[in-house]
């Protein structure tokens, strides 16, 4: 078996670069042998080599629809590991539905760069792609034409498809107006998502929901209804055989028998969260639950135990890549350092749990930093406002003083003179104003242009890093297929059978061809990187045009893509 699906991963490589046009139809004809993993609809799981497999697929299909399909796989792999590797791919996938007037898909890819913007913390561009997607899905039309529908259910039934995609929805957009604080909104979504996962009995989504309302009554204060809609999210996970986020739901119950003072029943749900969080890979809830197994042994007077637990913590937080995870750990070993009363240790993790903070508030002071000219702006042109009404104001009491000259010509001097002195200190101060606004303006625009200068270099350099990445999964590839046919060369030798060994020979050297061409590749790519940054002697040499060109073209391109990912 074994062999025979080497032989198919060969053969699907080779009529990638031979056919172009139709590959896509092998590669569905294929695509259960190589999405095993895949047991439910909707959720789309991946081994890494089978996404190796769909990144192979993503550069040489040109049908569309196919094309549409990776997207979809590759933007769910990357949700937790390359945030934007998955907006690119979820953004591709849905211009692709559009292209496709695939609506159904179209709403899919909004929920999915709704879950992706809201984690980057875009909450204003998240809340909108919501937004469009459920007025999509909520449009009974949608379920009209829908490609593959069993991708969002095992029934293939289009309403349950369009039902299924709309749940989704109205839960995932309920987390965005529970960080915005807009609570009246965000249960509305639920209840919504609720009915919806009831009517079509989609129980894996029925535990997200629970698991949503769980937290957000443990937030707000409601324990009791927080335990019960923890409790049931556990049985609809059961019921649907959904694990992905039971660990979750098995902390927040352990939480809320911790809030209640029930110390053993406590450590035992989160004894069995990490289990299920590490049996899910999910390295972000395993670090989570076992700060709260710390703050657990801190509210028993165990503070060894606490100390191991946050430590561990810390461990696996920083492993998995989550900053806010990170800076909650410290702060939890500086609870532990007090309870220990050493203040010195207690010292050093606030600190670092301020300098982790910071970091996380780097996003939003860029955007502030993006308003600050828009607001100076605003102040500079009032302040001219009220200068030139001044004047005006000026011009006219002069204008009545000299009138009244004759009159009162000893109270007009004396009052003119006292408004100037007037004058001269307003314009004194606001002069230091213009000057104070504009010294600040220019110290935001440098250090806008640095984050975006900063952030153009990031994307050209992810560009660059994806051109040389492509030859070398082949390279990976082949020479991974090569071992095993060597393998098997052996063992056919072993056997005597000179007729499969001569097949297994040439199969090895059209891959070591492969493995050169590709290897050549990689080498021409870097080459040409190196001659583009090398200093010019200034002397003329011949050079081979369409290679420079090539290379010139290539860079303008990653070049203009930094600057719009539209492009």
């Amino acid at each position: 078996m074994r062999y025979i699906y080497q032989f198919l991963k060969i053969r699907l490589t080779c009529l990638f670069k031979t056919m172009k046009g139709g590959f896509h139809i092998i590669l569905l004809s294929f695509l259960p042998l190589v999405s095993i993993s895949q047991a439910a609809s909707y959720w789309e799981q991946w081994s890494k080599v089978q996404i190796d497999s769909l990144q192979t697929a993503w550069g040489g299909v040109r049908n569309d629809s196919s094309k549409m399909a990776i997207a979809r796989g590759l933007g769910f792999y990357y949700q937790e590991k390359d945030r934007d590797s998955s907006l690119y791919f979820h953004e591709k996938q849905f211009s692709l539905a559009e292209k496709l007037h695939q609506k159904l898909w179209q709403a899919d890819a909004l929920d999915q760069l709704g879950y992706v913007l809201a984690k980057m913390e875009n909450y204003p561009r998240s809340l909108q792609s919501f937004l469009d997607g459920i007025s999509i899905a909520e449009d009974q039309g949608t379920e009209k034409g829908i490609w593959r529908e069993s991708v969002f259910t095992q029934e293939n039934d289009p309403r349950i498809a369009r039902l299924t995609v709309l749940g989704y929805l109205n839960n995932d957009v309920a987390v965005v107006y529970k960080i915005t604080s807009n609570m009246p909104d965000a249960l509305s979504h639920l209840r919504s998502a609720i009915a919806i996962g009831e009517a079509i009995k989609n129980y894996g989504q029925l535990s997200m929901t629970c698991m949503a309302l769980a937290t957000g009554f443990w937030d707000w204060g409601q324990t009791d209804s927080s335990q019960f809609y923890a409790e049931i999210g556990l049985k609809y996970a059961d019921k649907a055989n959904f694990q992905k986020y039971r660990g979750d739901l098995l902390a927040t119950i352990g939480n809320i028998y911790l809030k209640k003072g029930n110390i053993g029943v406590s450590k035992k749900y989160f004894s069995e969260a990490i289990e299920t969080a590490r049996n899910q890979n999910n390295l972000v809830e395993v670090g989570a639950t076992l700060l709260d197994m710390s703050q657990l042994f801190v509210t028993s007077g165990n503070t060894d135990s606490a100390l191991w637990y946050n430590r561990e913590s810390l461990k696996t937080l920083i492993a998995s890549n989550d900053p806010a995870g990170v800076r909650d750990a410290y702060l939890g070993l500086v609870t532990v350092y007090k309870a220990r009363h050493n203040l010195v240790s207690a010292f050093k993790y606030q600190t670092l749990a301020m300098h982790a903070d910071e970091q996380l508030k780097n996003i939003e002071k860029i955007n502030q930093f993006k308003n600050i000219g828009f607001t100076q702006e605003e102040r500079l042109r009032q302040l001219e406002v009220e200068k030139t009404a001044f004047k005006n104001k000026l011009r006219t009491y002069v204008l009545l003083s000299g009138l009244g000259v004759i009159i009162i010509i000893a109270l007009l001097l004396y009052r003119n003179n006292r408004q100037r002195k007037k004058a001269n200190v307003i314009l004194v101060r606001q002069k230091e104003e213009i000057q104070n606004t504009l010294s600040e303006l220019k110290a935001t625009q440098q250090q806008l242009i640095h984050a975006e200068k900063m952030a153009s270099l990031g994307e050209l350099t992810a560009g660059v890093a994806h051109e040389i990445q492509n030859p070398l999964n082949f390279v990976n590839n082949f020479s991974d297929v090569n071992q095993e046919l060597l393998d098997e060369m052996k063992l056919e030798i072993d056997n005597g059978n000179l007729e499969e060994v001569r097949v297994l020979a040439q199969y090895i050297i059209d891959n070591e061809e492969k493995i050169n061409h590709h290897g050549k590749r990689a080498d021409s790519i870097v080459r040409g990187m190196l001659q583009h940054s090398r200093t010019s002697t200034g002397v003329k040499e011949p050079t081979d045009m369409n290679a420079l060109c090539d290379e010139y073209l290539r860079l303008a391109y990653h070049g203009f893509r930094a600057k719009d990912k539209e492009f």
